[in-house]
């Protein structure tokens, strides 16, 4: 009985670490001779107070659902997927070739197809390096790190030699078919008085990120082949001892990880730019890890913790635009939530260990 309640784990960590680093971000903007109390308020009301942050800041949201959704599944596991990002450009690959030669009647059959494509061949790109870890023991973090700059290249090749139109310059495909557009959240509540979400890009796809969200949360913990996985996690020599087949847990969640991965593209190719673009991911596989270190890598702490760098994504661009700020410091901002939750988790959690050790002697 030396650990932490679990609802201090699940909140007290991750807010003690935010604080800490908006606390180290604030002295960085002092130093800088602005007003972090100004700067922050300028992030809230860029991302917060009219509905046309608020799509921005769900649309970038909705990326960082599945990639982070992705990490969270190859951690339970125990399994690193850094190949969000490469799988997730494949995704869109896959999402290219299905909207632009096809001839769909409506965006909703469209929409279905395009999640199965987005879906098949972000896990066909994460097979492989899950194919070498079971079988060659091969790290499966250095095979996706690969992976990620082969599929670049791929897609630069795909786009420049075969889906460029002719003429243009731009690695980027031709425009999908007007059919295969995507409802944005302008479309769906504006009304003939009122306007919302203007301008914005968030979609429809957000709400298949929340249905993401619960159909991981069920595989997970109710089903059988999620208990293998956290089995698997939790000790891989007790899995193999219980039956479990190694192999099969560590292809079979790289899988639905690279797949997870893979529905990026809907939000943004289908859903945004309406094309596919060469670097339509932006890091927004890397973000993942953030996020899934961040929920726990539950899928209801992976959504707040997307709707958090939502929030630094979309006040940060506010930030630079309104105030005295560069951009690169609103990445280090970034960078500082990323550090103080991620790799600086246990600088957090040792001390309220301690902390609640003590309490509970104390109390005895």
């Amino acid at each position: 009985m030396d650990k932490m309640p679990a609802w201090a784990d699940a909140v007290l960590v991750p807010l003690i670490s935010i604080l800490l680093a908006a606390l180290i971000s604030a002295l960085v903007i002092l130093g800088i001779g602005e007003n972090p109390i100004e700067a922050f308020k300028l992030m809230v009301e860029g991302a917060l107070m009219k509905s046309s942050g608020w799509g921005y800041t769900l649309y970038y949201a909705t990326n960082f659902i599945f990639t982070g959704l992705a990490v969270s599944v190859a951690f339970h596991a125990k399994m690193f997927n850094i190949g969000g990002e490469g799988q997730a450009m494949i995704g869109g690959l896959g999402v290219a070739l299905c909207c632009l030669f096809i001839p769909w009647p409506h965006w909703t059959i469209a929409l279905v197809a395009a999640t199965v494509s987005a879906a098949a061949f972000g896990a066909a790109w994460a097979y492989l390096p899950a194919y070498l870890q079971a079988k060659r023991g091969s790290h499966i973090v250095i095979t996706t790190i690969m992976f990620n700059f082969i599929a670049s290249a791929v897609l630069n090749y795909v786009l420049v030699n075969n889906l460029r139109p002719k003429g243009a310059m731009e690695p980027a495909s031709a425009t999908f078919p007007e059919a295969t557009f995507l409802p944005t959240f302008q479309d769906m509540f504006s009304t003939a008085d009122n306007v919302m979400f203007r301008g914005s890009p968030a979609n429809v796809t957000f709400f298949i990120a929340l249905a993401a969200c619960v159909a991981v949360w069920v595989l997970i913990w109710k089903t059988r082949l999620g208990y293998e996985i956290r089995a698997f996690g939790h000790s891989e020599t007790a899995a193999e001892y219980a039956g479990i087949s190694p192999v099969k847990i560590t292809v079979v969640a790289m899988l639905i990880s690279g797949g997870l991965a893979g529905l990026m593209a809907l939000n943004t190719t289908m859903g945004e730019s309406e094309r596919l673009v060469l670097n339509a991911t932006e890091g927004a596989g890397f973000i993942g890890i953030a996020v899934a270190l961040m929920g726990r890598s539950h899928p209801v702490g992976v959504l707040l913790a997307a709707l958090l760098f939502g929030f630094l994504y979309q006040g940060g661009a506010e930030l630079a635009f309104w105030a005295n700020i560069p951009r690169e410091l609103v990445t280090v901002i970034q960078a500082l939530v990323i550090l103080f939750t991620g790799a600086l988790d246990n600088m957090v959690r040792a001390p309220l260990e301690k902390l609640f050790l003590a309490m509970r002697k104390g109390d005895a």
